[in-house]
């Protein structure tokens, strides 16, 4: 007896999808963290863009908020993401 798999996949696209970098603060990592995004969501642009510094202001938060619309996209930005080197962590 063949048994159907009723479960949903964890994410359905096109969707949006907020793409979250942390490093330490400075002037250029919104930048950076936003043309980096650019490469595989072009669409992306400076309204779609949040940052937060932390309570001590060492830190700083970069959301971008894209239309994603693969896992292999997301997979992409976020690879190029922890390679870079401003970039302490992505979530």
């Amino acid at each position: 007896m063949d048994k159907q798999d009723n479960t949903k996949p964890a994410m359905e696209f096109p969707c949006e999808f907020p793409i979250k970098a942390m490093g330490l603060a400075s002037e250029t990592l919104h930048v950076t963290v936003l043309k980096i995004v650019q490469l595989h969501a072009p669409e992306a642009d400076h309204a779609a863009l949040k940052s937060r510094p932390s309570a001590n202001g060492k830190y700083v938060s970069v959301t971008v908020t894209i239309n994603a619309i693969s896992r292999a996209q997301l997979d992409a930005i976020y690879r190029e993401l922890t390679a870079c080197k401003q970039v302490l962590m992505a979530l």
